[in-house]
């Protein structure tokens, strides 16, 4: 949903999907605003899935210790404000208007000093720079919006950087996983804290050699923190975590899946990390952030009176895939599910269909509002060379009530491939932005 402001539409003039691989644009513009990126501390994240989660993760926790976090995440569900918080509350439309405002002058001088215009996304992380600096903030979380070397977040000096798990995602960042991964390490700086999160073989080389050549103090998932113990609880999880610094029993997480519980262990290192691992946290001030953590279109379960729940996850990949699949296998008590799927055209498809399809009853593709969505057509095929029945919509709430007529209140609708899908489900359903 964009709001009918002219600073606003002028925003999105600026074309979400282009991006210039440099970070030109956004360091001119930082300097002529008198750098508000180093007016605080930060701490970056990147990865392929989980970051928003993590960085959401991270404000809460702050948060608990009596710290104001501003968390800048990507992509937006319903409202662009959403990616812009200070302690957890998204900017308002009149405070996104405003800011756009103030920046224009600056932005029209950017413009005109290089050859490609600065970049919707530099723009909002421009206007994260100043929000947190006016607000002000104690630290900022910022999340990368695509791999991290040239992303435009990765102006900021982050004293702790965190790699959630590393896969084949955006074509853009490479063929490999190694590949993918210098990219993403490219946010780690000179004597940092690196957070990792269990990676692949092909991975772990690239994030020891990018923490040893910035002399940064490398801790690792499964090795030096981690999930000592999980179980499901109503509404989430409980967990045993195990922190570099000491361990923390009894912690109720309200988001669903063991992927989830991995975000948390990294998200509670991270912390450790920026306090300068001086000490075990308290356990109750721990508990109290873990338990405000909120990630809407992440397993977030509607309810719906006498009707199937739906399910929204924003898996966009195989990996996430595998997760949400995982998720609903181990955690869900549901009948059958139907499946709304809408995917980004520059994903593996036919690799993302064959992860959720184990634990689909019955598919119902659609396309995602997004001029890169791939067609139903490709959907379509992909379900059916699997052997599997599917039908077609032509958009997200006719998809939502054709498989609700499909499902009982015993059953669940689960509506996935894309965030844009989850962010058109959310309005279709009427809930507000998160």
């Amino acid at each position: 949903m964009i709001p009918d402001d002219e600073a606003v539409r002028a925003l999105f003039a600026r074309q979400p999907n282009r991006m210039v691989p440099d970070l030109d644009r956004i360091t001119t513009l930082a300097e002529l605003l008198g750098r508000p990126d180093q007016a605080y501390p930060s701490i970056h994240i990147s990865g392929t899935n989980g970051k928003t989660s993590t960085a959401n993760m991270v404000a809460c926790l702050l948060g608990a210790l009596g710290l104001t976090a501003g968390g800048y995440t990507s992509p937006h569900l319903q409202d662009v404000g959403e990616r812009i918080r200070v302690a957890t509350r998204p900017m308002t439309r009149e405070q996104l208007a405003a800011g756009l405002a103030y920046l224009r002058p600056f932005l029209a001088e950017v413009d005109a000093r290089h050859p490609d215009r600065v970049t919707f996304f530099e723009v909002l992380t421009a206007l994260a720079f100043v929000h947190f600096a006016d607000a002000p903030v104690d630290v900022g979380v910022f999340e990368v919006g695509m791999g991290g070397r040239w992303d435009a977040t990765n102006l900021v000096d982050g004293q702790v950087a965190v790699l959630t798990g590393v896969t084949l995602d955006h074509p853009e960042l490479g063929a490999t996983a190694a590949m993918v991964a210098a990219e993403k390490v490219g946010i780690v700086k000179d004597d940092a804290v690196v957070v990792s999160a269990v990676q692949g073989p092909d991975v772990r080389p690239v994030v020891e050699g990018a923490a040893a050549r910035h002399r940064a103090r490398l801790v690792v998932a499964g090795r030096d923190f981690g999930v000592a113990a999980r179980e499901r609880a109503v509404g989430g999880q409980r967990l045993h975590l195990r922190g570099v610094t000491g361990d923390v029993q009894e912690v109720f997480l309200p988001l669903f899946g063991e992927h989830q519980a991995a975000n948390a262990a990294c998200a509670l290192a991270a912390v450790e990390g920026f306090l300068g691992f001086a000490g075990g946290l308290d356990a109750e001030v721990v508990r109290a952030g873990f338990a405000a953590v909120r990630s809407p279109g992440r397993l977030e379960v509607v309810r719906r009176i006498g009707m199937a729940p739906v399910v929204l996850d924003g898996a966009h990949n195989p990996a996430g895939a595998r997760a949400l699949a995982t998720a609903l296998a181990a955690e869900f008590r549901h009948r059958h599910r139907v499946l709304v799927l809408g995917v980004l055209a520059d994903k593996d498809v036919e690799a993302l269909v064959a992860e959720l399809l184990p634990v689909a009853d019955h598919v119902v593709v659609t396309e995602p509002p997004s001029s890169r969505a791939a067609t139903t057509d490709r959907l379509e095929k992909a379900v059916r060379t699997a052997g599997r029945t599917v039908e077609v919509a032509a958009d997200i709430p006719t998809a939502i009530d054709l498989a609700s007529g499909l499902a009982t209140d015993e059953d669940a609708v689960v509506v996935t491939g894309s965030l844009y899908t989850v962010g058109a489900a959310r309005d279709a359903l009427g809930l507000e932005p998160a």
